[in-house]
Formats: structure tokens, C-alpha cells, sequence
């Protein structure tokens, strides 16, 4: 049980996070063992994101206090928060592979992705967003199949040409 004191100092820190952070998301740890959730904070803390449990009632004050209109009490379950400072595709691919058991954990899917919140846009994203999000690949994979797909009919039509010019 936190003390008044410990309770301000957790809202003054979580009002510095969000002032922070791009992206906020929300996850559901009550299912995953301490140790797995060690690998998840160092996977998120390799780009520079943030996770930590908040009770909800508090993440609501912190929330109020930055002037963003969401209550976190909706969630049923306990939450977790990641702050990130970076764009949502990064965090929520780590929660993402974390969730599916790719990421320091088994395939049993016990960590839920809940949702987030773009901060600057003060806008709520569904669950069903940020998993869209985490299960896209890379950036760089991305690209590389964009180039695949534009160098492809320039590829046959040279190999068209070559056998042509061997006849």
C-alpha cells in the first residue's frame, strides 16, 4: 500500500512520462510471471520506452493532470503502461511479439494488448489497432518488398530482352 506521499510522487512522475511520450500503450500482465515481464521491460527499454504498472485509479489523476480526457478504469483487468517516446510501431511490435510468445515467453498468448493512446492526438486507439500495428514487419522489410515489387517487371523485361538478344 503506497503512502499519500509515494501516490504524489508516482502522479508527478507518470505527468512527466506522458509529457514525454508519442504513444502510450496499455497491456493486461495479470496472467504473466514477474520474470517473463523482466524481458519485456528490457526489450522496450532497448528503444528507449517504458513499462510500468500504475493503478488505474492513479493513471486516471496523471491523466487528468496532463489535460487528456481518458479513464483508464474502463479495463477490467490490471494494467500495464508503456510510455514511448518513439512511434507506435515500435513499442507495439515488442508488445505484440511479447503477447504472441515470440518475445521472452511461451506461446500461451497470457499478456493482452488493451490498447493505447497517441498522445499528441489525445486519441484512444483499440487493441485491435495496436496489434494491427505490432504485427507488421519492419520498416526495412517493408521497403525491401516495395523495391522487390517496383524492380520486379524491370527484372523480366530485361531477361525478355537477354533471351532475344541470344536468338
Amino acid at each position: 500500500m503506497l503512502t499519500k506521499q509515494q501516490k504524489i510522487e508516482k502522479v508527478d512522475a507518470g505527468v512527466k512520462d506522458v509529457k514525454l511520450s508519442k504513444i502510450i500503450l496499455f497491456g493486461d500482465f495479470s496472467r504473466v510471471k514477474v520474470s517473463e515481464l523482466s524481458v519485456l521491460r528490457s526489450e522496450l527499454r532497448k528503444i528507449g520506452a517504458k513499462f510500468q504498472v500504475i493503478k488505474k485509479r492513479l493513471l486516471r489523476i496523471i491523466f487528468e493532470k496532463s489535460g487528456i480526457d481518458f479513464n483508464p478504469e474502463q479495463f477490467d483487468s490490471q494494467v500495464g503502461t508503456v510510455f514511448s517516446d518513439k512511434e507506435i510501431h515500435e513499442a507495439a511490435q515488442i508488445m505484440f511479439k511479447f503477447a504472441k510468445g515470440t518475445v521472452g515467453g511461451d506461446k500461451k498468448e497470457r499478456f493482452q494488448i488493451l490498447g493505447g493512446l497517441n498522445v499528441a492526438e489525445k486519441k484512444f486507439l483499440d487493441a485491435v489497432f495496436v496489434k494491427a500495428v505490432g504485427a507488421l514487419p519492419s520498416r526495412e522489410v517493408l521497403l525491401g518488398q516495395l523495391l522487390g515489387t517496383i524492380i520486379g517487371p524491370a527484372r523480366a523485361l530485361l531477361y525478355v530482352l537477354s533471351e532475344k538478344s541470344k536468338k
